[in-house]
């Protein structure tokens, strides 16, 4: 019995690194330095910047698709970077999430976490993204699959602050004349 444990444990090391490693390659790969939703507030209070929350769910196709496309473009994942904290967040979450004082559950009844459904505004679509400010507050979602090209307008309209003078319209329309 000893005789098999030892091989037994030894496996399951080797398994267990095996799957820490890949999912590691796994945000290298896609070029953007992914945090948990606790660790961009935090880093935020010290060195402000945006935050950028791609709410998703594993059953979501396009979520995927965004990933592997769109999160995996490296101008997409260096503008990120620079410009942001970014945060995956499932929204069916079952984790505690602190966020301004206050305390998000999953919910059944939602079947959803609480996180989730405030900074959605309740319209739950996968995948979308989030902005925040650099106090960490809501600026706004902006709900499903983009492209490279679809990107990188959006996330120069919340990163250099476009959108507290120029409407989205009237943005898109200078940018593509």
């Amino acid at each position: 019995m000893k005789k098999l444990i030892r091989p037994l444990a030894l496996c399951v090391l080797f398994h267990l690194s095996f799957a820490s490693v890949q999912a590691q390659d796994k945000d290298t790969v896609r070029g953007v330095k992914w945090l948990k939703m606790e660790d961009a507030l935090r880093m935020n209070q010290v060195s402000p910047k945006k935050i950028f929350i791609d709410v998703y769910t594993s059953w979501c196709g396009w979520c995927k698709r965004m990933d592997a496309t769109t999160f995996s473009d490296k101008e997409v994942s260096d503008y990120l970077n620079e410009k942001f904290y970014s945060v995956k967040l499932d929204a069916e979450t079952r984790d505690t999430i602190n966020y301004q004082d206050k305390v998000f559950l999953y919910k059944p009844e939602y079947k959803a976490n609480e996180f989730a459904v405030y900074i959605l505004n309740g319209k739950m679509s996968y995948p979308t993204t989030v902005y925040l400010d650099e106090n960490s507050k809501p600026i706004g979602p902006v709900p499903g699959y983009l492209t490279k090209e679809q990107m990188l307008p959006v996330l120069k309209y919340f990163a250099e602050d476009i959108y507290k003078t120029k409407a989205w319209e009237d943005y898109l329309k200078e940018q593509f004349r």
